[in-house]
């Protein structure tokens, strides 16, 4: 099976959830699943879809996408199981920080002089 997610990898997605995230929900597949739900979600509130016009975004575009995307992916995966971490609050702790930078950034895709700055670049 191959990624088929368009604004970050299955890797990108593993690295930020951990090596004690659930095997289950850290394979291809749900990362695949869980990748088309959040980016149909960033598309939605940014009120932009950056899916359609991937490519001809800027590098600095694509890589605020990739950590929002991988972030809340990261998300999925953790909440689906937490038993592989050391404690409930380990686990807490990492979707806490995963959530504040993606919400930082979906902050920044939303905001209209980012998209101004981004259309002059």
């Amino acid at each position: 099976m191959a990624d088929t997610g368009i604004f970050a990898t299955t890797a990108e997605v593993q690295s930020k959830a951990g090596a004690n995230a659930s095997p289950t929900s850290n394979a291809e597949a749900y990362i695949n699943d869980y990748m088309t739900q959040v980016e149909a979600y960033i598309n939605t509130y940014t009120r932009v879809n950056y899916s359609d016009t991937y490519a001809a975004l800027d590098v600095d575009v694509k890589g605020l996408l990739k950590e929002v995307s991988s972030n809340l992916a990261a998300i999925y995966i953790i909440n689906y199981d937490m038993s592989g971490f050391a404690s409930r609050s380990e686990a807490e702790s990492m979707i806490d920080t995963l959530r504040d930078g993606a919400m930082r950034g979906l902050a920044l895709l939303r905001d209209k002089k980012f998209t101004d700055f981004v259309d002059d670049a």
